[in-house]
């Protein structure tokens, strides 16, 4: 499951992701410890992706990353880096400054992150305002 929706079709699109799963579970024998699960908690997290468009711009500092994600508490920033950096996303560089100071890149394999990203944002915005209507009628409908 390398590569998904080359065509804009729906239908291709959907048949390359069931395809895709189909194979994998094939694949795994059904494995508790699903990789597509894995990732995807990881990265569906809203600190992680907020990080990694941060990130995308260009290395920063971990002071600069709470800046611009400024409702992120400095723990949750420092254990999202921190998984980052071990998930092979984020690569932090410390400099023999006095004090020392460190910085926060992207890596080739979270750069390569970016692609669906924005895919994803871009839906996320065409999409907002039905999402936001969907659910003030959901929430008038059940109440």
């Amino acid at each position: 499951m390398t590569r998904l929706c080359t065509d804009n079709s729906i239908e291709m699109c959907r048949d390359e992701i069931v395809a895709g799963y189909r194979q994998w579970r094939e694949r795994t024998g059904n494995n508790p410890h699903c990789p597509v699960r894995d990732v995807l908690d990881r990265m569906g997290d809203k600190w992680t992706t907020l990080i990694v468009i941060t990130l995308a711009e260009r290395p920063h500092r971990f002071s600069e990353i709470h800046r611009a994600v400024p409702d992120i508490s400095r723990r949750m920033l420092t254990q999202t880096l921190r998984h980052l950096e071990r998930d092979g996303m984020v690569l932090r560089q410390v400099f023999p400054t006095m004090p020392p100071s460190v910085e926060y890149r992207l890596t080739h394999l979270g750069e390569s992150l970016l692609r669906p990203l924005a895919e994803l944002i871009a839906w996320a915005d065409g999409n907002h305002e039905r999402i936001m209507a969907a659910r003030v009628a959901y929430d008038a409908g059940s109440g």
